[in-house]
C-alpha cells in the first residue's frame, strides 16, 4: 500500500491536504481544499500503480486512466460527483472531485444494525430509484461506462436527501475490442463483485456486471448481513440466503428483483438497469425526503409541541387557582 499524504501537503500548488476519507490496496481518497477557489473543499483520489509490472503495462494502465478521466471530466448528473481534474506526480495518478458531505449508506446500516433494527424498505427504494437514475445515465453514454465497484460503502447520502455513487476507482469506459489492464487489487469488493469481472478481459463485463453488485447491495442494506459471494455461491447454490428469511419484511416483489439482480450468469440477469427498476418498483412511489427538512419539520414539530404543552399549563394553572379562590 504507498504511503499516504500527509496533512498540509499540497499537490500542484493547489490542493490542500485535510485528512484521508478512504482507502483501498490502491491509494487513498483525501479531503483536500481548493486553494483557486477559497472555500471549496474536493475529494482527490489517489491511484498508484504497480511498480513490479512491465513498463509498458504501466504507461498502458495510465494511458487508460487519462482516457477514462477525460470521460469523467465530462459527465455531468446530480447523482455523481463532478469531476474536476486529473494529474500525476511521479508513479501516481489523481483524480478531482466535488467533496460530498453526509454519510454512506453503509455507515446507516451500521447504526441501524446496532439498534437491532433494518433500514425501511420505503428509504432503500428511494436511494435504489436515484442509484438507478445514475447508472442508467453511466451506461447510455457513448461508448457505456461501467463503475464497478457499486457497495453501500460507494453511496453518499447527503443532507438535501440525494445519493451520489462516489469512488470512480474502477471505472471503465467499454471502448470497443479494449482490454483492461487489471491489478490484483482493482478488481471490486467481492461481496458485490460479479463472477465475470474476476479476470482482466473487459469485454466479459457488461451493464448486468453493474446489476449484479446493485443487487448486492440493496440486499446488503435490507438485511444487514453481506450476501454470500459470487465464487463461495458457484461452489454451494445454497450460500446465499432468501432476504425474506433474515427480514421478514422485505415484499416478496423486492426479494424477487433482488434475487434476480444477483443472478450467478448475466445472462440470467436483467438486461438493463431499466428493466431492473422496473421488477423492483414499478408502480410505487418512491419519494426523496430531504434529511435537512425533516430536521427542521421535526424541530418545528417539537416546537409547536413545546408551546402547546406550556399554554396548556398556564391554563390548567389558572382554573387550579380560580378553584381555589372560589373555595
Amino acid at each position: 500500500m504507498p504511503l499516504p499524504l500527509k496533512t498540509g501537503e499540497t499537490l500542484r500548488g493547489r490542493y490542500r491536504i485535510r485528512r484521508i476519507i478512504g482507502q483501498g490496496g490502491m491509494g487513498s481518497i483525501y479531503l483536500a481544499d481548493d486553494l483557486r477557489l477559497e472555500g471549496r473543499q474536493t475529494a482527490v483520489k489517489e491511484v498508484e500503480h504497480d511498480k513490479t509490472l512491465p513498463p509498458n503495462l504501466i504507461q498502458e494502465a495510465r494511458d487508460q486512466f487519462f482516457r477514462e478521466a477525460t470521460v469523467l471530466a465530462r459527465l455531468d448528473h446530480p447523482n455523481l460527483p463532478k469531476v474536476s481534474d486529473y494529474f500525476s506526480i511521479g508513479f501516481h495518478d489523481y483524480l478531482v472531485m466535488d467533496y460530498v458531505p453526509g454519510e454512506d449508506l453503509r455507515t446507516l446500516m451500521l447504526e441501524a444494525r446496532e439498534k437491532d433494527a433494518f433500514l425501511s424498505e420505503a428509504d432503500v427504494l428511494n436511494w435504489s430509484n436515484q442509484l438507478a437514475n445514475a447508472l442508467i445515465y453511466l451506461h447510455n453514454q457513448i461508448p457505456p461506462i461501467l463503475h464497478r465497484d457499486i457497495k453501500p460503502s460507494n453511496l453518499k447520502l447527503t443532507p438535501n436527501g440525494l445519493v451520489k455513487l462516489v469512488d470512480f476507482g474502477l471505472v471503465k469506459v467499454l471502448a470497443p475490442g479494449e482490454v483492461t489492464i487489471t491489478i490484483l487489487q482493482g478488481q471490486g469488493t467481492a461481496l458485490y463483485t460479479p463472477l465475470e469481472q474476476y479476470g482482466g478481459d473487459i469485454g466479459h463485463t457488461d451493464a448486468r456486471s453493474d446489476i449484479f453488485a446493485f443487487g448486492s447491495t440493496i440486499y446488503h442494506l435490507l438485511t444487514n448481513k453481506p450476501p454470500a459471494d459470487a465464487r463461495e455461491r458457484f461452489l454451494n447454490p445454497l450460500a446465499l440466503t432468501p432476504p425474506r428469511s433474515i427480514n421478514p419484511n422485505i415484499s416478496p416483489k423486492t426479494e424477487k428483483a433482488v434475487l434476480w439482480a444477483m443472478e450467478l450468469h448475466p445472462d440470467s440477469r436483467p438486461e438493463s438497469i431499466e428493466e431492473f427498476r422496473d421488477a423492483l418498483i414499478g408502480d410505487r412511489q418512491v419519494l426523496i425526503k430531504s434529511i435537512s427538512q425533516s430536521t427542521s419539520m421535526a424541530r418545528a414539530f417539537l416546537t409547536r409541541t413545546d408551546q402547546q404543552l406550556i399554554v396548556g399549563a398556564l391554563i390548567l394553572a389558572g382554573l387550579t387557582l380560580l378553584v381555589t379562590l372560589l373555595g
